[in-house]
């Protein structure tokens, strides 16, 4: 079964549903698959076949799902990539993918054109862009009449996202229709999802959890309403104008809405299912969901890009911050860790000890390999199964907690001290809106614990923070911060993943002055 077919089937069982938004623009399925036709009509005139990689560097807009679609259509691979990448970075992918065509749009135009003046494929302009004769807009005049409809198999690549790359160049993840079917399956599933749901997309469509919105809205003839921009005070808006019914978000999105200064004047009650991922979710946080939101159904979602399920927790109202048990279609165990990748699966290790989550890659969701990137492939898929590199504890009934990477585990004088548990204890503070915990190298304990803070009141000091440790939680003395910095913001990927690696490396702005703790 492939997702162009998937589509089509919605699209004839609710024809004149509205199927997209953007601004004031509003799609039924019937015209945004008239569109997706036009458009794959003229990406084959062009000579673009079966497939072959079309990056694409846009924002969220609706041009953006059309062109989803039209590749569907033609058996080509969306190959959507950030649009705030450096003209280098834009010239890696394009070039790794071996990209027959280019999409931008004027906020990519400068990187695009820079990154492309020596190999040139073809590219092509939306909203005015410049650059290139060939435009979305004259594709979409082609006469559908010519278009040939291909065979495609479920298990030829549709998409090719690329990891962050937060260590190192992205690394291409191809994933083929049958594994993009079944991550909309178990996302409609481990979400409880009915038909015609409406969300926003406001997660990106070059990360796994923008394209998890897009795939199950559509499958289930439901509303997705684009947020090119995003905006705290627009998105609440869009929530409750559009009568928004589920939302799949990064934690930092959540907190925007829930701390809004504006929040309580916008109604939000058709708002029911509540999922995140991404990130951990402090249960400060978990608490003001339910406080505020008062979901029917709150999912955390634990996953990849390269596997997208690893486990769900849909009773976080008992155990807050819990990553649950495996997915519908998965299977999971916790090994013992080694950073060089030696680990094996049967090292289990036993209820309550940390060790590497690994993945069972017979999961119909699960990819096959990097692509043109053997060695990374070897040392992430060993014996059927993938290495996440996140640590992780399983309890005594069985439930998952991620307790970071493992290259994040911090060794303080021999102790093991996971970055989370730490976190998860100053973000109660009142005065903390933020937290990011990492070790510094130090000479004595080889690392050193410590905490970098958002305050929300300037009068929030090092010593207070460390009393409320002592006083209020289980937190053991060696896993207590030596040391508080207090910065102006927590560094993100654009998805909200802290980079610790960017604490480590001195790339913040302090604020006020931090504190050495004789501790």
């Amino acid at each position: 079964m492939d997702l162009a077919s998937l589509f089509e089937f919605a699209v004839t069982r609710y024809p004149q549903h509205t199927a997209l938004v953007d601004g004031e623009y509003r799609l039924s399925y019937e015209e945004l698959n008239t569109h997706a036709c036009r458009l794959a009509a003229g990406l084959q005139s062009l000579g673009i076949t079966q497939g072959d990689r079309i990056v694409l560097i846009m924002k969220n807009r609706m041009e953006m799902v059309i062109f989803y679609w039209a590749v569907q259509k033609i058996g080509a691979v969306f190959t959507p990539i950030n649009f705030r990448l450096s003209a280098d970075e834009v010239r890696y992918c394009i070039q790794d993918a071996d990209a027959k065509a280019v999409v931008y749009e004027p906020v990519s135009e400068d990187v695009v054109l820079e990154a492309t003046k020596e190999a040139r494929p073809l590219l092509i302009s939306v909203l005015g862009a410049q650059g290139t004769e060939l435009t979305y807009e004259q594709l979409l005049e082609t006469d559908v009449r010519g278009f040939q409809q291909p065979q495609i198999t479920d298990e030829e690549i549709c998409l090719m996202l690329y990891t962050s790359g937060t260590t190192g160049r992205p690394k291409g993840v191809p994933r083929s229709h049958k594994n993009e079917y079944g991550a909309a399956l178990a996302h409609i599933i481990q979400n409880q999802y009915i038909r015609h749901e409406s969300t926003i997309g406001v997660m990106p469509l070059y990360h796994t959890m923008g394209m998890r919105s897009l795939l199950s809205t559509m499958f289930l003839n439901g509303k997705l309403v684009m947020i090119p921009d995003y905006d705290a005070a627009l998105t609440l808006k869009i929530l409750a104008d559009e009568k928004i019914s589920c939302v799949y978000l990064v934690p930092t999105i959540i907190h925007d809405l829930i701390h809004h200064p504006d929040f309580e004047q916008y109604d939000l009650s058709a708002l029911k299912k509540v999922g995140y991922a991404g990130a951990p979710m402090t249960t400060t946080l978990i608490d003001k969901c339910f406080e505020k939101i008062k979901p029917d159904v709150f999912v955390n979602h634990y996953g990849s890009t390269e596997v997208y399920t690893f486990s769900i927790c849909d009773y976080l109202d008992r155990k807050p911050g819990s990553a649950g048990k495996a997915g519908f279609h998965q299977q999971l165990q916790v090994v013992t860790p080694d950073p060089e990748g030696k680990s094996k699966p049967s090292d289990i290790v036993s209820p309550g000890e940390p060790g590497e989550i690994i993945v069972n890659t017979k999961s119909i969701e699960a990819f096959k390999g990097y692509w043109n990137k053997p060695d990374a492939t070897r040392k992430a898929i060993r014996d059927g199964w993938y290495f996440t590199g996140d640590m992780g504890v399983i309890d005594e009934e069985g439930d998952l907690y991620v307790v970071g990477r493992v290259d994040d585990m911090i060794i303080s004088g021999g102790e093991n001290i996971h970055p989370l548990e730490v976190e998860d204890v100053i973000a109660k503070h009142p005065k903390v809106f933020e937290v990011a915990v990492v070790g510094l190298p130090h000479e004595r304990w080889g690392q050193e614990v410590t905490a970098f803070v958002v305050a929300k009141d300037n009068t929030l000091t090092a010593e207070e923070l460390d009393q409320f440790c002592k006083s209020s939680s289980d937190l053991a003395n060696f896993k207590r911060p030596k040391k508080y910095v207090f910065i102006s913001e927590i560094p993100k990927s654009p998805v909200g993943k802290i980079l610790r690696r960017k604490l480590i490396a001195g790339e913040y702005q302090t604020v006020g002055e931090h504190s050495n703790l004789k501790v």
